[in-house]
């Protein structure tokens, strides 16, 4: 059985929770891993390539939306470069994000237009005997249409990150 997330506070020693301020949006989940060896990196990769069809069909009727307000066509969420993790480097497209930040234990993706800028942090976490990732997502919002879409994303996006989460 596959251990399932939890929502969470943002974890205080991480480097996303330097962008929380002035956020309009953020959440975070987390899950139980077994093996604390993986790179934040390697998890998020392990992660996405098995995203669920469904969350792959609803990006794709996002993108034909959004196509009529100009905002862009992301792809797919599990749609990546057969590239190993160790050959990225930040500012590399890892999927729909762009690579922020490295490290071992958290890695930043993220994705900018002039309606918003989206960051996406897997952070790993370490309590005693105790491992888990932190999925964490925060949104700055920059006008009307920024906020008119996070109507629209929010309530979904709450759906769709513990669902790929889950299937770690």
């Amino acid at each position: 059985m596959k251990p399932s997330f939890t929502t969470s506070q943002i974890p205080a020693t991480s480097v996303i929770a330097q962008q929380l301020a002035g956020a309009y949006f953020s959440d975070c989940y987390q899950i139980p891993i077994a093996d604390y060896a993986p790179s934040a990196l390697e998890i998020y990769l392990s992660i996405v390539v098995k995203t669920p069809a469904w969350v792959n069909a609803m990006m794709a009727m996002r993108n034909r939306i959004v196509a009529v307000f100009g905002l862009k066509n992301l792809g797919h969420l599990g749609t990546l470069k057969k590239k190993s993790a160790v050959s990225y480097q930040v500012g590399d497209r890892v999927g729909i994000f762009s690579l922020l930040y490295l490290s071992d234990e958290e890695i930043i993706l993220g994705d900018s237009d002039k309606h918003l800028d989206v960051k996406v942090s897997v952070c790993k976490q370490s309590n005693d005997a105790q491992h888990a990732v932190a999925l964490t997502t925060v949104v700055h919002i920059h006008n009307t249409l920024g906020r008119v879409y996070m109507f629209f994303v929010a309530p979904i996006h709450k759906i769709i990150a513990p669902a790929v989460l889950a299937r770690k």
